[in-house]
């Protein structure tokens, strides 16, 4: 059987990335949440946890083999290159991990790969299509500020600053969701679902 249809999602934060693709999962699609599995992964990953000790020291880890997530940020934000590196470390070991998912997926006819950095990785290199969710600088300041109130809007800008600017992923994307509350974002979704699950061609 075929291997199903790599369909990638991506959104600066604050986008609602992580509702659209709740919905796709919502309409029976698989959802691999790439953020979430490498957090898993720099922590179950014998290898990877290894790399990261090596580079970042035991610190990077508490006595419970925890990962230090508030050092390694710490780490990250006084050095950038630091960030890149973590990067180089984690992004194989997430690949490897998708790879072995979808695999599993058969019988699907897409299934939908969320990542933050899908443009910035290069990871979108090997989908067969990216949906860019969209929205304006200054509503997605406000929907982080509404969720998450430990953050201040110098932190938020700070994440914007290393997230590839909103009208370059727009113009890589080969279809945008639009949610800057002028639209509904349902529609949006149900003619996206219908379209990948009908057609021959993605495009």
């Amino acid at each position: 059987m075929n291997n199903p249809l790599q369909i990638g999602i991506t959104g600066g934060i604050g986008s609602g990335k992580s509702i659209v693709c709740k919905v796709f999962s919502a309409l029976g699609v698989p959802v691999y949440d790439a953020d979430s599995r490498a957090k898993a992964i720099m922590t179950t990953d014998g290898i990877l946890v290894g790399q990261i000790k090596e580079e970042f020291g035991d610190l990077a880890y508490d006595t419970h083999g925890i990962l230090n997530r508030s050092y390694l940020s710490e780490q990250i934000f006084q050095h950038p290159q630091k960030r890149e590196k973590l990067n180089a470390l984690v992004h194989p070991r997430v690949a490897l991990d998708t790879e072995r998912w979808v695999e599993q997926q058969v019988g699907s006819r897409y299934v939908i790969r969320e990542a933050a950095l899908m443009f910035e990785s290069g990871s979108y290199k090997k989908l067969d299509a990216s949906i860019v969710v969209s929205a304006p600088e200054w509503l997605r300041i406000k929907r982080v500020l509404q969720r998450d109130p430990q953050r201040s809007e110098a932190d938020i800008r700070k994440i914007m600053e290393v997230q590839l600017p909103e009208k370059e992923s727009r113009m890589r994307a080969n279809y945008i969701i639009e949610n800057d509350e002028t639209q509904l974002v349902l529609p949006q979704i149900i003619k996206l679902h219908l379209h990948f699950s009908t057609h021959h061609s993605i495009f």
